[in-house]
């Protein structure tokens, strides 16, 4: 198995890893920290993450065009290149640490009127780990981008998941001995650190990575600029959507309402990665196919053959949290989380189409045709925030996520769709015509989900069990007897015979061995 499958087998497992860990220890966290303190936490942690934005799209650059050196084995231009992204992100490393440093400064006057002094003394604290460590990520992220773009995907994400594991195994203990919030960020700074240098010698050992820092290419620059800059507007799109809400309740509502929203937001990052872990693997294969100058048919198969898998997923874990988030949430974060449910389904549902066609982001970011998009989506998320800010002092955390919701519909799902089919000729019919047949098993399993949530009616956590099990074999066997085409019937089952074969192989060696 390649590199790319394998991958996107351990983006799965990691994304599943995650899950289970957060499942686990989120409810923990909650409950030691306490509702107040977590909304303080995830509200400094939504500020902080708007200087995620200095990155300006120069890691996509840097997938792109390593991804182009390797595919004409041009060396000695790949160790320019990577000389001169290292420039680039250090000075983009001391400009956080400015920008940083001026928001420490205003807090107060930020949040005066809704925070306590002695949260805003933690506010104070968390702020400055968190800059220093997004200061420190820039330029060490480089090299974690040249291992994306190598295809170096099983150290990647091996390295996720270890990472995933060993977090909880630290904060928690400190949790239990009262050290707060404060705690998470010096455990997440420390291990963000430690994993940075481990790819640093993985880049040097493994793919013996060169650095040519003379002579810096000012007419490269120009033309990484200008492909950088719509990214970069996509980024700060990004951030708006999922963490401006957070930032206008802490203003206008304190940190009760944000708790709440964050706990959507979790989850909703966590249906984010689902779909979007395996898009980004495909940018460098994508970017070879513009090199070799694939037909527009290729871009179009490639789309829906991809978009129909995701489908499958995103399907069954939007329908089984229709059915099941509601008794989930006030099971596992607490009953004063539930109103979390309404805000996950008003921004899930439009969000699922954007996230069953982000091959398409990939194929516009490899073509350099993603300026659009960045200004389109640029320009919603401005509307977002404008009727964000009213909506959240009526209505709260539903406001935020009626906003939202809008944004996603007319942004991603309505433009998008007309562009990709008028500009970058991908087939947007047969798309929606594939996924359209795969919606009939998913309306049926969710269809049958309810009757059984009607007759097998309960409270208890054994209940909810049994029905999303039951749940869980009706949608499966509707899709495989519906939905599914002979290729994705193999997808799923390749595994399992691989699996098969390898018991096999060792049963007979074993057989053979005895019968000598």
């Amino acid at each position: 198995m390649n590199q790319l499958k394998v991958g996107a087998i351990l983006s799965y497992l990691s994304i599943f890893v995650s899950m289970i860990i957060s499942f686990l220890y989120t409810p923990v966290m909650l409950r030691l920290l306490g509702q107040q303190e977590f909304g303080l936490y995830s509200l400094i942690g939504s500020i902080v993450s708007y200087l995620s934005i200095l990155d300006m799209g120069l890691g996509n650059a840097v997938v792109k065009y390593s991804s182009q050196n390797r595919a004409l084995n041009n060396k000695d231009a790949q160790a320019k290149l990577n000389g001169m992204f290292l420039i680039i992100y250090t000075l983009i490393g001391l400009i956080t640490l400015i920008i940083g440093y001026i928001l420490y400064c205003n807090i107060n006057t930020m949040f005066d009127n809704t925070l306590s002094q002695a949260e805003l003394d933690k506010a104070k604290i968390m702020m400055l780990l968190l800059v220093f460590n997004f200061s420190i990520s820039f330029p060490l992220g480089v090299f974690g981008s040249i291992l994306q773009a190598y295809e170096k995907f099983v150290f990647l994400r091996v390295t996720t998941i270890i990472r995933t594991i060993v977090n909880p195994l630290l904060v928690l203990p400190l949790l239990f001995w009262g050290y707060g919030s404060v705690s998470i960020v010096v455990v997440n700074t420390i291990l963000n650190i430690a994993f940075l240098i481990i790819n640093i010698y993985f880049c040097f050992k493994k793919i013996e990575m060169r650095f040519n820092f003379r002579k810096f290419n000012f007419k490269l620059f120009k033309e990484i600029s200008s492909y950088s800059f719509f990214i970069f507007l996509s980024v700060i799109v990004d951030r708006v959507y999922w963490s401006t809400g957070q930032l206008i309740l802490g203003t206008v509502s304190g940190t009760l309402v944000v708790a709440i929203y964050a706990i959507a937001m979790q989850l909703t990052n966590m249906y984010m990665m689902l779909s979007t872990s395996v898009g980004g693997m495909l940018l460098p294969k994508i970017s070879m196919m513009v090199v070799e100058e694939a037909k527009e048919k290729e871009y179009s198969n490639l789309m829906i053959k991809v978009g129909r898998l995701q489908f499958v997923l995103m399907g069954y874990i939007l329908t089984g949290i229709v059915l099941f988030g509601k008794p989930f949430l006030n099971i596992w974060a607490g009953p004063d989380y539930t109103s979390a449910y309404y805000f996950l389904l008003i921004i899930l549902i439009p969000l699922t189409i954007p996230l069953i066609q982000n091959v398409g982001l990939s194929i516009l970011q490899a073509k350099s045709l993603h300026g659009f998009r960045s200004v389109v989506l640029l320009a919603v998320s401005i509307f977002n925030v404008s009727i964000s800010i009213p909506l959240a002092k009526y209505y709260g955390g539903y406001g935020c996520a009626v906003a939202t919701g809008i944004s996603l519909i007319v942004g991603n799902v309505l433009i998008m769709n007309v562009y990709y089919q008028r500009k970058v000729k991908i087939d947007i019919p047969r798309f929606w015509r594939n996924i359209g047949s795969m919606s009939i098993p998913m309306l049926i399993s969710l269809v049958c989900g309810t009757v059984v949530n009607y007759f097998v009616n309960g409270s208890s956590f054994i209940t909810y069990i049994f029905n999303a099990l039951i749940y869980s074999l009706i949608y499966f066997c509707c899709m495989w007897y519906i939905g599914l085409n002979e290729y994705e019937k193999n997808v799923f089952l390749s595994p399992i015979q691989r699996v098969y074969k390898i018991i096999s192989r060792k049963k007979n060696l074993e057989g053979t061995i005895i019968h000598k």
